[in-house]
């Protein structure tokens, strides 16, 4: 596969990889794809698996990427990894199914015009005006809506049907760019590296910021008083 297709199966459990990070999680030596006489990246479905691995050890169970490169070292020696739990409410699957399965028919890149786009969130055309008026999303020069900007319109459609408008969500757009803001001013001067490898790796900086981020968003939620119900 190549490693526009891995991207394209990865996004069904995990809509925020990008290939930036895919590439950074190679450089940290997490995977090892085969590369072809002129220099491609061929990625098998053990190699997406152990992606998938990686990912799901970051998202679910917050492990520095050094535990998880142990791990996979340990099993690469036949110690096997350290135990960790299953990703609460995703049942597990026999090892390499759930990536055998994907890269059989790694779903197409999303371009969707706007009629597909409000069909596909169940949204009327005046509401999808609203959004793009706050600058929640928007189209692309062509007038087609990514896997990006269908992510965050089904969750702000289905915020939405609990009352909350799109002046309401302006806010939680404006803390995200921010955030963003932040993480490249962190790896500013690796963008200006003059060696190719570095500013690839401040690339996927970038992107691992931004996760973590959203997941300590995501636990301050949680955390927050009459969050649990108490």
């Amino acid at each position: 596969m190549s490693i526009g297709a891995v991207l394209e199966a990865l996004r069904e459990e995990f809509p925020e990889v990008t290939v930036s990070k895919i590439r950074f999680l190679e450089a940290e030596g997490l995977v090892e794809p085969a590369r072809t006489p002129a220099g491609y990246r061929k990625f098998r479905a053990e190699d997406v698996e152990r992606l998938s691995h990686v990912l799901r050890m970051q998202r679910d169970h917050y492990l520095p990427l050094k535990v998880i490169r142990e791990q996979l070292a340990g099993a690469t020696d036949g110690a096997g990894p350290s135990a960790v739990p299953p990703s609460p409410g995703r049942p597990a699957e026999p090892e390499g199914r759930e990536a055998a399965r994907r890269a059989a028919s790694p779903p197409a890149a999303v371009r969707l015009d706007r009629e597909e786009l409000l069909a596909a969130v169940s949204a009327a055309p005046e509401e999808l005006t609203a959004w793009e008026e706050y600058g929640l999303l928007g189209a692309d020069a062509e007038g087609r809506y990514g896997h990006g900007e269908l992510a965050v319109a089904r969750l702000v459609a289905e915020l939405g049907r609990h009352g909350l408008e799109a002046r309401h969500l302006r806010a939680l757009k404006l803390c995200a760019e921010r955030q963003l803001d932040l993480a490249e001013q962190t790896v500013a001067s690796l963008r200006r590296h003059p060696d190719a490898r570095t500013r690839e790796l401040a690339e996927g900086t970038v992107q691992e910021l931004a996760g973590l981020s959203a997941r300590l968003y995501a636990a301050f939620v949680q955390a927050a008083p009459g969050a649990s119900g108490d």
